[in-house]
């Protein structure tokens, strides 16, 4: 066995989750862990009369506490005696030092440290006994080492550290009952940054725990016993090596080796339905990964050449045939792999360096039918397969000085590597294993070392000086465009190329995690490629996956039909494939529920000062004392009985924004954004949007450092001028039993204990979204305390979406899959938030109940109606205080019947009704009547008898007849109302009345106790008025929802018959029985309406009180009568049940921006659900329901352990129009409660296609479209240093009328984006049209190529100047722009130059922090900023 095998076998280490790689922010950083000693430890006597033979020992492993999960390499201690000392405490003494390096500073990382007891059997083999353990928290809320202040000390709890693995055990973990602390034991540590390890940490992997003692290849090691290599480490010298003449050789043949795979390609394309016809797969490419290994990992990134195929005959010749990679290979002669240029590397004189090759194929494969991107050309996909590996140690024998020709041997099968893969075998070579080696191929290649031996001759001598010297210049072909992606760190100029086209097309399906990058959030998502079709269910079976309330969104391609006996999973994979989408794939905002890292504080003391001098309100108790702030990086001790025994029942919730701090972007400027808004919804009260907010600046206290010191929010009042009375934003929300529904208050703490609220950051002068944030509600729990408080600084995410610049040129065969398009994660800003909750003393009112108990709260008795009234008076005071069921008040007819009261007051007198004026009467015509009745009564009086009292009498009897017209009248309505009044009160009498709270598809189950008061038996026939409301026939659905709502009522089988026709259910009854009716309300459908966009409706929004009052008008009530019918169809008992609709518990937001009048197709990744009880074999039930009917949702059955996805289909609509709707995810099988309930957006915006050259400014036009009213419009971008609007300023857009946009583009870098353009009406902030730009982008060719080399670390930049030769024969002014412009500055941004003359371009070169590779463009513009030169300036930090 080589050494380097057994350094590989040693160091297998298992990688962290792929969440929590996410979280990672910044570079890699060294620490140094060193443990002292143990004091107090208790041992047992039997063990202290045998001290010489108990040794113990110390064993260190990372641990996941988010995830439950170790990673990484368990570091064991050397084992250590103890005394045992009589009334003397034990100590044992340890004094060692642990290393490691890690990139996730994540307060959720620790070191789980268990105490090992050693000792030997009576065989002499020894014994390891877990003496207790503890866990060691390594990092802060604030990235920092936890005991870098000094010595710490660490309590131990009994047990093993395989006890954390238990599903008992979650949340925080010092805090659980089923952990007991040693008494007494303490490990004294320290923990503080080592930066000794950087020059060395390209040698050791991340997060592996090492000691001073243990080996690492490449690091100069230690003399003496108690020597540490790693507390000063030493690199040892690396030499340059060549390979010449590197060729690969298949066995049996090339040809043979090649027809032999293409056929078994083909074989398995058509077993898993491709839809492949013909010889169609092809081989596209040939590759050759060459890394240097040292054991643990590689020096540097292997690189990627690509083989050619060439005769044996020809091999060395400059003249020989190159074969295009498509091609089929001539059988005239026999043909190898072969490599035409040279590889250079750094190698260590070292047994355990190694060089790693691994041989790789690129496939090609049409596509079927339904994905070809045109009519006149057939798509194409492209995969890979590792078909073979090997390695050799150059300097296993010490004595050796050189080798001149090498062969090696290609491993395949099932064997362990250093890339992770599965690789090829053929069936022969899984048949008979001592042939692999012999038949799978062998690389043959020369090895040169300059530090072992001279060229003999001199032309040999100066091919090896010029192979091992840097060249000062680049080439402009495929390797330069590429660099980037196959950064190397050693010599340049023998670099083989970069990765192709065809292999960025063939991406990964699953995410590799890259510790590189500086942010987690600018890490690559998933594309969703489909695997290789020779990759096996082991490889599958590795995937990682998403955190628990992590939520991927996938772009897919929804086959309308597919066949019978056509797989789902293979058609839709296939689809998945080279399907390439125009919409941006909607990326997860946040990882609910498990970010930690996003409400850590990154600022600095003297921008967090800054912010709170800025003196926001205080959050005060109700004795006005400030309220006891919490850190939110702490635990939350939740103890339910605390908050039921608490006095203070009410809760106001309390929502202070306090400020926002910019994060540096690209394409905008310095001072973006300037205003925000904010949207959320809290629990179940309607959805807010926030008053705009101004952000004011404070640059006289900015200093010049680079942090970046967050701006004060101050509300924008309706005349736009800033209120400078007050400074942020408070909201409050009141949370008691006026709000509360009977028995709600437990589920809302669960709610605030539980749930992760998500917050939209909008840009209030252009209404695009900047982000969103991720707020946990955790620390809102005031556990028996008056009021706490706490404040968080949220990062604001959102995705951009960009394809890479070296997609941009074509490849050479016309058949290609189209380039997909790579999403990254961003940080937009940081906004400050301070969370309170302030407790009151609960208002009970009489007879209403805070809560119900929970085994009656489901059970409805019916209400007996022999309990009436028992006589006394009738007025309404008695009637409020008598204790009866069903009670009323005898009225006035014409106060029920409105008819009535119409028609009786229609016979009034003459002159009642000529009192007031008519209408439509003027006054001349009004006194005119007046007038003339005064005159007729006149005459009358004139004419009238002195004696005679007959006009009186003749009045007294036309009124006794209008009055007996009235009886009858009134007769009349009573007899025709008798009989509809008189059974109503029979069936009000027999009703009984339920009110249920109603959410979004959540299943509220009761039972209604139904009583036969018959002498004889009676089967009964349910009927209910509203298909929401149903019986619940199935036994063992009735058996489930009793136990999720634990009713303790009796469960009958088979209790319910069904009608034949209208499948009514019927129940039988014997006399005098009672029995119970399980039934459930259910509802799907759901509030769609908007909030508005304009501020003067969002008045009420800083009180949501007043927004909860409002909600009626939205979420109208409703009852629903289920009647209980006899034999001869008479009503033996009414459940009326008034259903009052609550909005839903929001868990995720989605917003997706899609092109106008086109059908969104989507997928939406579930998370990994936890098995629930009662399912034996694992596999979890999903089904998905959607609000709106028009919106197709489905899931698909994929086999057990696979990912499940949640598609759904929605019809496009006009711009800018927004569509809203609700998915409601279930887990169980008889949908009672949503385990997701999910709010999607799609918003409709004008796609346009824009293709343009990068740095130089290309005009398009835009057509904008007035509306019924004039309007006064501004244009926005989201890139508005790359876009220009003409107009730019504040214009008048006439009603109906058509305003032509002219839209300049100047895009610093290639590739493709997409960008949005938003044009606002400025006095109403409405959205007035929207476009989403779909720019294609490529670069300009590259004239001349540059390179320098800045150092690392140090607080200058560098300054270089380049000569350029004005070409033309007159004077010329040229301007001057670069890709980086944070890393490149000019001295002057324009200039001018004579014909023929030279001028020199000063550069500014900015200083970096890390080493690392950049290629930097520089464009030269002419004055109508079209490009005249483009030169590549590649800079190496180091």
């Amino acid at each position: 066995m080589t050494e380097w095998k057994k350094v590989f076998e040693c160091a297998r280490v298992i990688p962290p989750h792929s969440q929590t790689v996410r979280q990672a922010q910044g570079p890699s950083q060294g620490f140094q862990l060193a443990f002292r000693q143990l004091e107090g430890l208790q041992v047992r006597q039997q063990l202290s009369d045998e001290s010489n033979a108990a040794k113990y020992q110390l064993r260190v492993t990372l641990f996941d506490t988010n995830h439950h999960q170790f990673f990484g390499r368990t570091w064991r201690s050397l084992p250590h005696e103890t005394k045992f000392n009589q009334g003397q405490p034990n100590r044992i003494l340890f004094n060692e030092v642990v290393y490691f390096h890690t990139s996730l500073k994540l307060s959720s990382v620790v070191a789980v440290v268990e105490l090992v007891l050693l000792s030997h059997k009576a065989d002499g083999t020894q014994n390891a006994t877990g003496a207790g353990f503890g866990i060691l928290h390594l990092f802060s809320s604030k990235m920092e080492a936890q005991g870098s202040k000094g010595e710490c000390r660490l309590s131990l709890f009994h047990g093993t550290p395989r006890a954390l693995l238990h599903p008992s055990l979650r949340g925080p973990l010092e805090l659980n009952r089923s952990l007991t602390v040693m008494e007494g034991a303490q490990l004294l540590y320290t923990l503080q940054p080592h930066p000794p390890l950087n020059p060395i940490m390209h040698l050791l992997p991340q997060n592996i725990l090492v000691s001073g003692h243990d080996r690492i290849p490449g690091v100069v090691p230690a003399t003496g016993a108690a020597a540490d290599s790693l507390r000063k480490p030493g690199l040892l010298r690396s030499l340059p090596c060549v390979l010449e003449r590197l060729s690969v050789c298949l066995r049996p043949s090339l040809e043979g080796f090649e027809s032999d795979l293409l056929q078994l390609l083909h074989t398995d394309c058509q077993n898993t339905n491709w839809g492949l016809e013909g010889s169609s797969v092809v081989v596209q490419e040939r590759r050759l990964h060459v890394g240097v290994h040292n054991g643990w990992g590689f020096v540097e990134r292997p690189q990627v050449m690509v083989l050619e195929p060439e005769s044996e005959g020809t091999r060395g010749r400059s003249g020989s045939l190159r074969q295009t990679s498509v091609g089929r290979l001539s059988s005239s002669s026999s043909h190898v792999l072969a490599l035409r240029n040279n590889v250079a590397l750094h190698v260590v004189k070292e047994p355990a360096f190694g060089l790693v090759f691994q041989l790789e194929y690129v496939f090609s494969a049409p596509l079927s039918g339904e994905g070809k991107m045109s009519s006149t050309a057939t798509s194409r996909t492209a995969f890979m397969q590792c078909l073979g590996w090997g390695v050799w140690t150059p300097f296993q024998d010490t004595d050796s000085t050189s080798r001149e020709d090498v062969c090696l041997s290609l491993q395949t099968g099932a064997l362990p590597n250093p890339w992770s893969l599965m690789v090829y075998s053929t069936p022969k070579q899984s048949q008979s294993s001592e042939q692999t080696n012999a038949e799978s191929g062998i690389i043959k290649f020369r090895f040169l070392c300059s530090g072992e031996r001279n060229p003999s001759s001199p032309a040999q001598r100066h091919r090896s000086e010029e192979i091992l010297k840097p060249k000062k210049s680049f080439s402009t072909g495929q390797e330069e465009s590429n660099h980037e992606l196959v950064a190397s760190k050693g010599v340049e100029s023998l670099r083989g190329p970069g990765l192709s086209i065809s292999q960025l097309a063939a991406t990964s399906r699953y995410p590799t995690m890259s510790h590189s990058m500086g942010s987690p959030w600018q890490q690559e998502l998933p594309s969703r490629l489909a695997p290789s079709s020779l990759a096996s269910a082991h490889q599958l079976s590795h995937v990682e996956r998403p955190a628990a309330n992590s939520i991927a969104h996938l772009e897919v391609s929804v086959r309308e039909s597919q066949g019978p006996g056509t797989d789902a999973g293979s058609s839709l994979e296939e689809s998945e494939l080279h399907e390439l989408p125009f919409t941006p794939v909607h990326a997860p905002v946040i990882a609910l529920g498990t970010q930690v890292a996003g409400s850590t504080s990154v600022s600095s003391r003297g921008s967090l000062a800054h912010l709170f001098s800025a003196r926001f309100p205080e959050i005060l108790d109700c004795n006005n004392q400030v309220a006891e702030v919490l850190d939110p990086t702490e635990p939350v001790n939740f103890n339910p009985q605390r908050e039921e025994a608490d006095p203070l029942q009410s809760n106001t919730l309390i929502f202070q924004f306090l400020a926002f701090t910019r994060v540096p972007q690209a394409g905008v400027g310095p001072d973006w954004p300037r205003s925000v808004h904010f949207a959320f919804q809290l629990y179940r009260f309607p959805p807010v949007t926030t008053q705009r907010l101004m952000l004011l600046d404070a640059d006289k206290a900015k200093p010049k450092s680079a942090d970046n010191y967050p701006c004060v929010l101050a509300l924008i009042n309706k005349d736009g001028t800033v209120n400078s009375g007050s400074h942020g934003l408070q909201l409050q929300y009141c949370v008691d039993a006026g709000f509360l529904k009977p028995g709600e208050r437990p589920w809302l703490l669960r709610y605030l204990a539980l749930h992760t609220l998500q917050l939209d950051v909008w840009d209030s002068d252009s209404l695009l979204l900047i982000g969103s944030a991720a707020l946990e509600l955790k620390h809102m729990l005031r556990q028996g305390r008056p009021a706490v408080q706490a404040t968080y600084e949220l990062e604001v995410i959102t995705t951009d979406y960009h394809q890479d610049s070296c997609l941009g040129n074509k490849p050479s065969n016309r058949q290609r899959a189209e380039p997909p398009i790579n999403v990254f994660t961003t940080v937009r800003g940081r906004l400050h938030l301070r969370l309170g909750n302030v407790g009151h003393p609960a208002q009970r009112s009489l007879g209403f109940p805070i809560e119900l108990p929970p085994s009656r709260s489901c059970v409805i008795q019916a209400c007996d109606g022999t309990q009436g009234f028992g006589g006394g008076s009738v007025s309404a005071n008695n009637i409020h205080n008598l204790h009866v069921r069903k009670a009323g008040r005898a009225r006035r007819l014409v106060e029920i019947d409105g008819q009535l009261a119409n028609l009786l007051h229609s016979r009034k007198g003459v002159g009642e009704r000529t009192e007031g004026p008519q209408q439509g009467e003027t006054e001349e015509i009004r006194q005119r009547k007046l007038n003339r009745m005064a005159a007729v009564r006149q005459r009358e009086e004139q004419g009238r008898p002195s004696d005679g009292p007959k006009p009186s009498i003749m009045l007294g009897r036309e009124s006794r007849a209008q009055h007996l017209r009235d009886l009858k009248l009134i007769e009349a309505y009573r007899e025709r109302a008798k009989v509809e009044d008189i059974t109503n009160m029979l069936c009000q009498a027999i009703t009984t009345q339920h009110t249920v709270y109603a959410s979004l598809g959540t299943a509220e189950f009761f039972e209604f106790v139904l009583k036969n008061p018959f002498n004889v038996q009676q089967t009964v026939t349910i009927e209910c008025s509203d298909p929401e409301l149903s019986v619940i026939v199935d036994s063992e659905e009735w058996k489930y929802f009793k136990e999720l709502t634990k009713t303790l009522t009796p469960l009958e089988e088979d209790m319910f018959h069904l009608k034949e026709n209208t499948l009514t259910p019927q129940v039988y009854l014997r006399p005098k029985e009672s029995v119970h009716i399980p039934l459930k309300y259910q509802t799907f459908h759901c509030d769609h309406s908007l909030p508005s966009q304009s501020w003067s409706s969002l008045k009420s929004a800083r009180n949501p009180q007043m927004a909860q009052k409002n909600q009626s008008s939205t979420l109208l009530t409703k009852s629903v009568k289920v009647t209980f019918k006899a034999e001869d169809g008479k009503p033996l008992a009414i459940c009326q049940v008034n259903v009052e609709p609550t909005p839903p518990v929001i868990d995720q937001t989605f917003r997706f921006f899609h092109p106008e009048l086109t059908f969104l197709k989507k997928a939406i990744r579930l998370p990994p659900w936890e098995r629930p009880a009662g399912v034996a074999d694992g596999s979890v039930p999903v089904s998905v329901r959607c609000s709106d009917p028009n919106v197709i949702c489905d899931i698909m059955a994929l086999a057990l352990g696979e990912p499940q996805d949640v598609f759904f289909k929605v019809a496009g609509s006009p711009s800018p129009q927004i569509r809203k709707f609700f998915i409601t995810v279930f887990t169980d099988r008889w949908l009672a409660v949503p385990a997701q309930t999910w709010e999607v957006y799609v918003h409709y915006l004008q796609r346009v296609d824009v293709n343009c050259a990068s740095g130089q400014l290309s005009w398009h036009s835009l057509v904008l479209r007035g509306t019924q009213a004039v309007r006064k419009v501004k244009c926005y971008s989201s890139h508005p240093l790359e876009i220009q609007i003409d107009p730019s300023e504040v214009f008048v857009l006439p009603p109906e009328g058509v305003q032509d946009l002219q839209v300049g583009l100047r895009p610093l870098r290639s590739g493709s984006r997409f960008v949005y353009l938003n044009v606002v009406d400025v006095e109403n902030c409405q959205l007035v049209a929207s476009w989403l730009l779909a720019v294609t982008c490529r670069q300009p060719i590259v004239t001349k190529t540059y390179q320098i080399s800045v150092p690392v670390g140090e607080g200058r930049g560098t300054n270089k100047k380049i000569t350029y030769t004005n070409p033309y024969p007159n004077r010329r002014v040229f301007q001057l722009r670069s890709d980086h412009p944070d890393l490149l500055q000019f001295k002057e941004d324009h200039f001018q130059v004579g014909g023929g003359e030279i001028y020199s371009i000063g550069l500014r070169f900015a200083p970096s922090q890390s080493p690392g590779t950049e290629e930097i463009l520089i464009y030269m513009n002419n004055q109508e900023d079209k490009n005249e030169e483009t030169f590549c300036v590649k800079v190496q930090y180091q």
